[in-house]
């Protein structure tokens, strides 16, 4: 792919108003239906600029494997496939939809602690790249390729135990984790299973999603590359070559929910990374890397309508489409997550000012935690105005919640610098409920 420099001036987060300006474009073309009560809106020329640096950041030979449960959109796996990256694949369903956009076998990178015999057959026959998360997979592996050829490079996940980071529900490298073989009491065996299996030729380490710092995430990667050092001397030692070629180094780099707040760019990531583990920017590794919130989060934002405002005394409630449904975390552990929330008017019209009290932003669905916003400080809100979620991105689609059988709802790809939209899914519709519930 032609490379532009574009990861000098990237943005963070799109302003309330681009959203504002791009909603009001969507509403006057007739995007929108009666029926559209929410809808969740992709910058694609931002994603393209996200991947576009990211690949310009790291080695060119690096692969890329954007993580498919961020956002499992098919036409969104389309798009991001043809700009030349990877998919980091969690299931055997994810595995089929990243076939099915298209990605090539060794650019796919099937991930999962759990992954049964069949599934393990059916990726070692599609030569897709593995990583195991255990000794008794390494083992199931070993057990199948006695009567099954196969062109899949296989790695280790390792947990390189350097602590949880500041989201306790998202990190995953603690002493105790469901992911990965813990190195403080394993490194012997590690070492042992890479002479054992001439098969095993990559590495992979991923602490967490967000709430791990820069720091953090390099921390781990160091305890890696150390350990896979000291194999690699090992078999040098005792078969006179170098084994594990593959580093996968995971995702988790945190972006920026707040407008105000500039998170760590790629590039300084990357300086912190190759300050601190240069042995990776040499002709000794292939890297992989498994980012998928920073390629999605900021570049989504959902609009959804105000269907009534309750006014009290000392506060208001907007009722809105979206709650728990569509932000499950932010709804169920708000301590965690955060949204900016911007209002605009019918038309699209960003809205100004300051109402006298402030607002509780409600979702749509039967339980008292379908909450989005608390003593949130707004314009003055009427009946049929819509709230604008910023940052929506990534986690949400993906993680959709069934409860109350509401519909999912429509999403449009939209590029502010050719002024162009496409819709990226329809609106279910009540028969498809119906058809995922009988």
């Amino acid at each position: 792919m032609k490379k532009t420099g574009i990861h000098t001036n990237q943005r963070s987060n799109l302003s309330a108003g681009d959203m504002s300006l791009v909603f009001s474009k969507a509403l006057k073309n007739n995007l929108l239906s009666p029926d559209d009560t929410s809808a969740i809106f992709y910058d694609l020329g931002f994603l393209e600029q996200r991947i576009t640096g990211l690949q310009e950041v790291f080695p060119q030979n690096t692969v890329h494997a954007i993580a498919v449960k961020a956002n499992p959109l098919a036409q969104m796996l389309s798009v991001i496939q043809a700009l030349g990256v990877g998919a980091e694949v969690a299931s055997l369903p994810e595995l089929y939809m990243a076939q099915k956009a298209g990605f090539a076998p060794d650019t796919i990178i099937f991930d999962s602690p759990c992954k049964t015999k069949e599934e393990i057959e059916y990726a070692l026959g599609a030569g897709v790249y593995m990583n195991a998360d255990s000794f008794a997979e390494l083992d199931r592996i070993a057990g199948i390729l006695k009567t099954l050829k196969s062109t899949s490079k296989i790695g280790l996940r390792i947990n390189p135990q350097v602590g949880t980071g500041n989201i306790l529900s998202t990190s995953v490298s603690g002493d105790i984790s469901k992911f990965g073989i813990p190195m403080k009491d394993n490194k012997d065996r590690i070492v042992e299973y890479y002479q054992k299996y001439d098969w095993l030729t990559g590495i992979h380490v991923h602490i967490g999603s967000q709430g791990g710092p820069a720091p953090l995430l390099v921390k781990g990667i160091r305890k890696v590359l150390d350990l896979a050092m000291k194999i690699n001397a090992n078999l040098e030692q005792n078969s006179g070559k170098n084994r594990i070629g593959f580093f996968d180094i995971g995702g988790g780099l945190p972006v920026s929910y707040y407008a105000d707040k500039e998170p760590v760019t790629m590039i300084q990531y990357k300086t912190i990374l190759e300050k601190t583990c240069s042995e990776l920017f040499t002709d000794n590794w292939r890297l992989i890397t498994e980012f998928g919130r920073y390629v999605f989060a900021n570049a989504g934002w959902v609009a959804s309508k105000v269907e009534y405002v309750k006014r009290e005394p000392a506060y208001n409630i907007l009722m809105t489409h979206v709650g728990a449904d569509l932000f499950l975390r932010k709804c169920y552990n708000p301590g965690d997550w955060h949204h900016e929330i911007s209002l605009v008017d019918k038309n699209g019209n960003l809205k100004t000012g300051t109402d006298k009290n402030k607002y509780i932003i409600a979702g749509p669905l039967c339980f008292g935690g379908d909450v989005l916003a608390r003593d949130l400080e707004l314009p003055v809100a009427e009946e049929d105005d819509y709230i604008l979620v910023h940052d929506a991105g990534a986690y949400t689609l993906s993680m959709w919640s069934r409860y109350n059988s509401r519909q999912m709802p429509k999403v449009i790809g939209y590029n502010m610098g050719n002024n162009t939209f496409s819709k990226l899914k329809n609106r279910e519709k009540t028969n498809d409920l119906l058809a995922f519930w009988s």
